[in-house]
């Protein structure tokens, strides 16, 4: 059985059915949110930056929110397989001093972690030949536009949790969408309205990479809200996986603009979820209702149940590791560093598929 599933689009299985899956017609990288998950595609990314795109060099839109975010950032780094390498260890390392750190603790080891992994490369990253990235985060609004303390945090997301449960649109009174991209970059099919969420264009700079990484990845609650970040709106800034979880955007829009182009999506599953606190909702799966025609054009390739049952107790790395571990977390690195080897398997089985497609393993969308 192969350590990965293929899920695709009409338009991207008809160009796949042409002429194979061809790094040359990759024109988006979407990376979701999902903290540890994110690190299963270590090898995956080592060998289709590293290897497979270089070999076909053309501009393409790397777009990703929280360890998604991080994961493109490497991904524009010089040398993307040290990079990658060096992503997977530092987020693995991740250790403190009590199962319930504070905020001031998380932030220091988050910081810290970024610190050591972008410092030196931010030139690299924003201006890479042909990678464009694209850093997803939040900005509260009403009662998220400042809350003064802890509780008020607590109570401005429990009322987002509830306008979310009412209908997606209205999470849009509490939050908008800040896209921190690279300036060279038009993504018209991005920046056209496509949904309730007010979404503001920042530029992406040296100055703010490292700002606009943390606030991607900012978790609410646990950590301090990111303020203030250079070139964007004012405000308070969180995880841009709260609306964008699992990147439903319209891709769809590019194939009118570059016909046989396909969006290439490494992803834990084979449904995309639009936003966090849509994960209990299943009926709000972006393949389903007004917005299906928008993944018309991606391929999605997610592990396997059996690649699943191979991994440290059996599922994905995942934050849940930290409370089962506790504060043992030489067992902790050790599963995760395990589940980063197992990854090896998913990049063997997708560059044999490159090599040889097997339209057979293609299912739609």
């Amino acid at each position: 059985m192969s350590a990965l599933t293929f899920h695709a689009g009409p338009l991207a299985l008809a160009q796949i059915r042409a002429h194979g899956l061809r790094a040359q017609d990759i024109a988006v990288v979407p990376a979701a949110a999902g903290g540890p998950k994110g690190l299963i595609f270590r090898s995956l990314d080592q060998w289709v930056f590293g290897a497979w795109f270089p070999g076909a060099p053309r501009e393409r839109t790397l777009i990703g929110s929280s360890i998604g975010a991080w994961r493109m950032a490497a991904a524009c780094q010089k040398d993307p397989v040290k990079a990658f390498e060096r992503l997977g260890e530092l987020y693995s390392g991740q250790r403190y001093t009590s199962t319930k750190p504070s905020q001031a603790q998380i932030d220091e080891v988050v910081q810290g972690l970024l610190g050591e992994f972008v410092r030196g490369h931010e030139d690299d990253i924003v201006n890479h030949p042909q990678h464009r990235l694209h850093l997803l985060t939040v900005r509260g609004k009403r009662a998220l536009a400042a809350p003064g303390h802890r509780y008020a945090e607590m109570k401005g997301f429990a009322a987002a949790a509830l306008h979310n449960l009412a209908s997606r649109d209205r999470l849009a009174h509490l939050m908008d969408r800040v896209v921190i991209g690279d300036v060279r970059s038009n993504a018209s099919w991005l920046r056209e309205k496509f949904d309730n969420f007010a979404t503001h264009f920042s530029p992406l700079r040296r100055e703010n990479l490292a700002s606009g990484l943390l606030a991607s990845g900012t978790l609410p609650m646990l950590m301090k809200p990111v303020r203030d970040i250079a070139g964007a709106p004012p405000g308070h800034y969180w995880d841009g996986g709260i609306i964008d979880y699992n990147l439903a955007l319209p891709y769809a829009r590019l194939a009118a603009q570059e016909p046989g182009s396909i969006v290439f999506y490494p992803h834990f599953s084979e449904y995309i979820v639009p936003g966090w606190l849509d994960k209990a909702l299943p009926w709000r799966r972006a393949a389903r209702g007004p917005n299906r025609g928008w993944l018309d054009n991606v391929l999605i390739v997610a592990p396997s149940a059996e690649f699943l049952s191979r991994l440290p107790r059996g599922k994905l790395i995942d934050r849940s590791d930290f409370k089962h571990y506790g504060l043992n977390h030489d067992a902790r690195i050790l599963a995760w560093r395990q589940a980063m080897e197992e990854g090896e398997r998913l990049r063997d089985a997708f560059a044999a598929f490159v090599n040889k497609p097997d339209l057979s393993l293609i299912r739609p969308l």
